[in-house]
């Protein structure tokens, strides 16, 4: 399946100021550089020609939309959206010096509850927070639990990071839906809502590339 978040119910920057330190923002913008986009949806460049995406925005033939340029790449190894939604790719052809000395590292720490994150995409950088597990309907599963509240930011395979080391905390898998119970014209409506979004987190994501991929 392609294109946006499955939905699931039971989601060297140069400043014009001669030697200022660069501000949090400045830095948080750098992410934008390791965005890319693969179909309708997003990925994460790591560094040394490596993407990590969701699975289930990768066709046979995926090509790969970073910095201005349309690349083919090659699928390093497959995930499934029923089981681990990622997908490793990569990049056959050679990149600027600037995108090819850059890599991203995984964050070694569980997100906490409320922790500000940045989610990126190449058209921008959006800031968020991790939503609290207890806010989820009940009957979500415990695999589906890593939630940020912001629904309307960033496709299946966009990149989370965390706000101050920048690091990768997760890529984005699917929405996560709530059933809201409302009274329209005198008649009982149940209504799917979006209440959060799922990402599959780095413990995951270290577990699935392989050890020999080095990036």
């Amino acid at each position: 399946m392609r294109g946006a978040t499955a939905p699931i119910c039971l989601g060297l920057f140069v400043v014009a100021i001669l030697a200022g330190p660069a501000r949090p923002q400045d830095d948080a913008n750098q992410l934008r550089l390791n965005a890319v986009s693969i179909g309708a949806g997003h990925g994460v460049y790591l560094g040394g020609g490596i993407v990590i995406t969701a699975a289930h925005v990768v066709d046979l033939a995926p090509r790969v939309q970073i910095s201005g340029r349309d690349l083919s790449a090659a699928v390093i190894k497959r995930g499934d959206v029923d089981d681990v939604d990622l997908t490793l790719l990569s990049i056959d052809e050679d990149l600027p010096t600037r995108l090819g000395l850059r890599h991203i590292a995984l964050c070694r720490n569980s997100p906490g509850t409320g922790e500000p994150v940045y989610v990126a995409i190449p058209e921008g950088v959006t800031q968020t927070y991790v939503m609290s597990p207890s806010l989820l309907p009940p009957d979500i599963p415990a695999k589906f639990r890593t939630v940020i509240r912001d629904v309307e930011t960033g496709n299946s395979g966009t990149g989370v990071f965390d706000a101050k080391e920048k690091c990768l905390l997760g890529i984005i898998s699917r929405k996560v839906s709530s059933i809201q119970i409302k009274r329209v014209n005198g008649q009982t409506v149940r209504e799917p809502i979006d209440i959060a979004k799922y990402f599959v987190p780095a413990s995951e994501i270290a577990n699935f590339i392989p050890p020999q991929v080095r990036y």
